[in-house]
């Protein structure tokens, strides 16, 4: 276990990270102020998924492999674009309507927390970002590598994880104003879809950094 001034080190520099705008963040922000509280709750906890696979990747070694050999980073790269795109077409192109009293049925919010986990799995910036920050605050002498980035992995999801769901809860306010107006809500919703479009652009022209 790394010591306790790494811990907060670690921690410190963590929240920051966490708090900056970045993908995720307006992934959930987006979804959120467009479906409402539980849709953003859903895509929080599926990206909390999602970077526990890539936590588990990071201590398999795996991550390594992405950025050793350019065309498995590609392929996942490429695979990522292509479902945000897909994600963001069907929105412009069939935008759902919101569920009266603001209740989403637990399959949709299923499905919400599985695009969340894909999502997220599917940016290898992810992956490479864990590859580059964790290891800095591993101390070998002080038992297993393995197990460390474990541990500092699970710390960062947890703060970010409660940082996206306050965004969860902060855009979601907007949804009531959404609901009373129809024709306002399905225009958000389409909005969302080039929101989804354009993270998928820019993942995909995102190159290997």
């Amino acid at each position: 276990m790394p010591d306790l001034q790494t811990l907060a080190l670690f921690l410190a520099a963590g929240l920051a990270l966490n708090l900056t705008p970045g993908p995720d963040m307006l992934y959930v922000a987006t979804r959120g102020s467009a479906e409402g509280r539980a849709a953003g709750v859903a895509s929080a906890l599926g990206i909390a998924a999602g970077c526990l696979v890539h936590v588990a990747a990071l201590a398999l070694g795996l991550s390594a492999l992405l950025e050793a050999v350019p065309l498995a980073y590609d392929a996942v790269r490429w695979a990522g674009a292509a479902y945000l795109v897909w994600l963001g077409l069907r929105a412009l192109v069939r935008p759902a309507p919101l569920a009266l009293g603001g209740a989403l049925a637990p399959r949709r919010l299923a499905a919400v927390f599985r695009q969340g986990v894909v999502t997220n799995v599917l940016n290898p910036k992810v992956a490479l970002f864990f590859l580059a920050f964790l290891p800095q605050f591993v101390d070998p002498a002080r038992g297993s590598a393995a197990r460390q980035i474990v541990v500092l992995g699970l710390l960062f999801n947890v703060t970010g994880t409660l940082v996206n769901l306050g965004v969860a809860y902060l855009a979601s306010g907007a949804t009531a104003w959404l609901r009373a107006h129809e024709r306002r809500t399905a225009l958000a919703q389409r909005l969302t879809g080039l929101v989804f479009v354009g993270l998928g652009v820019r993942l995909a022209l995102g190159g290997r950094r």
